[in-house]
């Protein structure tokens, strides 16, 4: 089942939303240049989210060194960074065509600026709710995958009865069909099962996780409650 377009006409043009695909898509193209030379791995491990080392580092901070902060404060600047690193070539398509079509949606109702804002606070938060759940996690979390589902909450409050155009794979069978908003907020979750296919190869026993349902449900709980309080105001 895939999404292809929505019921809902954009009255601006969804400049951020085309900019954040164009990075997105730009830093795995330069992922798989650095698969060719085996230095992937030391992209991911360095600016993936990797809650155990965070954790590990805060605790040396407050009852050990002082100095162990500026290490805290390195491994944080992965929250942002790790937003836009994608460890396969299914998680990267999955996400950016979500985006595509939720995105340019919930750009035009909420603007640029907080559009922008709504993606990077929520990816930030996912990342802080997942260091504090996930604390003993030892391999690196990766992916938009918080910021989108953050987007899919804010398009669900505004747009609880949309209908997005969608094709069903069905073998070599493409079936165009419209389908309800909300049952893309169960698929997405279900879809990202999916996501280690055609992962890259991250050298030197190094893996990924684009999985971190508790991280992706509070940045849906956010978007959704960032769309609400947009429309009191």
């Amino acid at each position: 089942m895939i999404p292809i377009d929505d019921n809902i006409r954009s009255w601006q043009k969804p400049i951020i939303n085309y900019w954040l695909i164009g990075i997105n898509v730009v830093i795995f193209l330069w992922e798989i240049k650095l698969e060719w030379s085996n230095e992937l791995g030391n992209l991911i491990n360095n600016w993936g989210i990797i809650p155990s080392q965070i954790n590990i580092s805060i605790a040396n901070a407050f009852f050990y060194n002082s100095a162990a902060w500026v290490i805290v404060f390195w491994r944080l600047l992965s929250l942002p960074v790790s937003l836009f690193l994608h460890g396969s070539f299914s998680q990267i398509l999955g996400n950016m065509l979500f985006l595509w079509v939720f995105g340019k949606t919930v750009e035009s109702i909420l603007g640029h600026k907080q559009y922008l804002l709504l993606y990077l606070t929520a990816g930030f938060f996912s990342g802080i709710v997942q260091i504090i759940l996930s604390s003993d996690l030892t391999i690196p979390i990766i992916g938009a995958n918080a910021a989108i589902a953050s987007i899919l909450g804010a398009y669900l409050i505004k747009f609880p009865q949309a209908k997005i155009y969608s094709v069903l794979t069905l073998l070599v069978l493409y079936i165009p069909v419209e389908v309800p908003a909300i049952l893309y907020l169960f698929w997405w979750f279900i879809q990202q099962s999916f996501y280690g296919i055609g992962s890259l190869n991250m050298t030197g026993g190094s893996s990924f996780s684009s999985v971190s349902y508790w991280g992706q449900f509070a940045a849906l709980v956010t978007g959704a409650a960032f769309m609400k309080i947009r429309q009191r105001l």
